[in-house]
């Protein structure tokens, strides 16, 4: 645990001069004054630049991550094509192998300033290698990433045979969230049940879910329903998480009028995932084509907290990705028609402070008695980050820097010009 002072900061609320002290990896101080630090103390200076707090990624697949190609590319594009990809490769899955491939993009993520990720695991092989494996790589990163891991039926919980045995094991040995994918299953019928079946095994143990729910552009997949339904019924009040809710794209605005206060009524979680609903989504369409997002505004105005996650990196499902997640913010911008300042701002929260409330991350924030964990950001505020892409100058956990980059600049030799331009924007 080290002690950093970091001083002249932006923070993500507009505060200016703000100096961040951190002592045996807590913040101790956070104040528009001066702050005198312990002899010894390491020193960082923000340079009026944008610290916040670090990247949360609300939903991916890290025992998928890294693995396009294997054992062919998906040529539809679409979820059905990318599931059954996944099923001829799990036959092949080594435990040895999963592991590499999520502790090499761990270290993407710390570069990039992501240090909290919930991945969904599946649990469909009876042999539960997947499992086995990121229960490992949570604890071998753990001194700079938390990672929360969700136990996920991906076959359905009910059309795949030890489905809910395999899950119930896989939570035993330390899965922390509860998982489903109702529209997966044979029926509508069956999909209600499996709703039902893992909120009550949650609820018996007390444990967050986290449903693929209505991962469709079906405005008849209306599982968001019988999810939100079953959260007020078992007293699950914030704790449930729908993810995806793509359906809701197509579906028609009065029934998305009952729907809504429904969802409020449960206080329950919303996670997109922009950069994969929008490839994924519509593969059935002509023209017009479908976005595929779920609607983003409108359940951030009914005060649902939404967040934003990457979902993929190159996998079955898609072949890009960085484990960028101010490129995922840039996508829901763009795609959702998020762009007023206090809307990208939102998008900001949603990578940042909304999906850490999700996760249930405890000490987020920049605030005293929080953990010492930052991101220093070439940018002036989160508007510009996201325009920018912005380089993570520095990536602080608890209190120690544990990635560096150089400023981005062009340098340029033009007669009257200077010979260093940046592409900060100081608003005016």
């Amino acid at each position: 645990m080290n002690d950093l002072l970091i001083e002249n900061a932006r923070l993500p609320d507009g505060r200016r001069g703000m100096h961040v002290l951190v002592l045996a990896g807590s913040i101790d101080a956070v104040s528009d004054a001066p702050i005198a630090a312990p002899e010894g103390t390491e020193r960082l200076d923000a340079a009026d630049l944008l610290l916040s707090p670090p990247f949360v990624d609300a939903h991916f697949h890290l025992d998928a991550a890294l693995s396009y190609g294997q054992p062919r590319v998906n040529q539809s594009g679409t979820l059905l094509e990318g599931i059954e990809l996944w099923g001829e490769l799990k036959p092949q899955l080594t435990q040895e192998a999963i592991v590499e491939r999520a502790l090499r993009y761990c270290d993407w993520a710390v570069a990039r300033g992501l240090l909290a990720i919930r991945s969904h695991v599946d649990v469909c092989d009876d042999r539960l290698l997947a499992a086995e494996a990121l229960i490992e790589v949570r604890h071998r990163v753990a001194p700079y990433l938390d990672l929360q891991l969700v136990a996920f039926p991906q076959d359905g919980l009910l059309r795949s045979p030890n489905a809910l045995t395999n899950l119930t094991r896989a939570l035993d040995m330390g899965v922390e969230v509860v998982g489903g994918i109702p529209h997966f299953e044979r029926t509508m019928a069956d999909g209600a049940e499996s709703v039902r079946i893992l909120t009550e095994l949650a609820a018996n143990r007390g444990l967050m879910v986290d449903m693929h729910c209505d991962e469709s552009d079906d405005p008849m997949s209306r599982h968001i329903e019988t999810l939100a339904a079953q959260t007020h019924r078992l007293g699950l009040h914030g704790r449930v998480t729908g993810s995806h809710l793509t359906s809701m794209h197509s579906m028609d605005n009065y029934y998305v009028s009952k729907l809504l206060p429904l969802m409020v009524e449960a206080q329950v979680n919303v996670v997109s995932n922009p950069l994969i609903n929008i490839t994924i989504q519509g593969r059935h369409d002509t023209y017009p084509k479908r976005r595929g997002l779920t609607r983003i505004p409108e359940l951030r105005e009914k005060g649902l907290r939404v967040a934003l996650g990457h979902d993929c990196v190159m996998d079955p499902w898609y072949s890009l990705g960085s484990a960028d997640m101010l490129e995922v913010a840039g996508m829901a911008v763009h795609a959702a028609q998020m762009t007023s300042q206090d809307a990208m701002r939102d998008c900001f929260e949603a990578v940042t402070t909304d999906a850490a409330a999700v996760l249930g991350l405890p000490g987020y924030g920049i605030e005293p008695g929080h953990h010492g964990d930052m991101v220093l950001l070439q940018a002036k505020d989160p508007v510009e980050a996201i325009r920018l892409r912005a380089q993570r100058l520095a990536v602080i956990r608890r209190g120690r820097i544990i990635a560096r980059a150089e400023p981005v600049r062009s340098a340029l030799a033009l007669p009257g010009r200077p010979a260093q331009v940046d592409f900060l924007h100081e608003a005016r």
